[in-house]
């Protein structure tokens, strides 16, 4: 792909929505399942979308806000393989983070704990920076060049 002049492509941009939003749904699903599903007696969606859960006064408190934040570095690494752009990265993650709450919203009511917006404030910032420095390292890699030398 070259990076020149961008072509307006709406299909394009909601298709990398859409499959973000379910790679980070996926990988929170297995990361919860990992860190909550072995410590709770019932796994349900309530450790995705209540904002309840995500609360510094319990080990599965914890559990859940670290599974949260390794998801963040796997969204950094969707940015990477999807986006391919660094100019990007703030808006697929702001796009996603927004696309959560609204998720939250729906399922659990509006959030009122302070924690569950830190945590999902710094998740944001954790994806897009780290997304974007991912995506610049290989913007800036060389363009190999194979040499044709004649020799005459």
């Amino acid at each position: 792909m070259f990076y020149g002049a961008t072509i307006w492509d709406p299909w394009l941009i909601v298709g990398q929505i859409v499959c973000i939003q379910c790679l980070y749904y996926l990988s929170l699903g297995l990361l919860l399942s990992l860190f909550v599903g072995t410590q709770v007696p019932r796994f349900t969606l309530n450790y995705f979308f209540n904002y309840s859960h995500l609360s510094a006064s319990s080990f599965v408190g914890w559990c859940t806000i670290g599974a949260y934040f390794m998801n963040s570095l796997a969204g950094a690494g969707y940015l990477l393989v999807l986006i391919e752009r660094a100019k990007k990265c703030l808006d697929f993650s702001a796009t996603l983070y927004i696309i959560h709450l609204f998720f939250c919203l729906v399922y659990g009511g509006f959030p009122t704990t302070i924690t569950w917006w830190i945590v999902n404030g710094c998740c944001l910032v954790i994806t897009a920076v780290l997304g974007e420095w991912l995506c610049m390292r290989r913007e800036l890699k060389d363009i190999p060049i194979r040499s044709t030398r004649l020799d005459v």
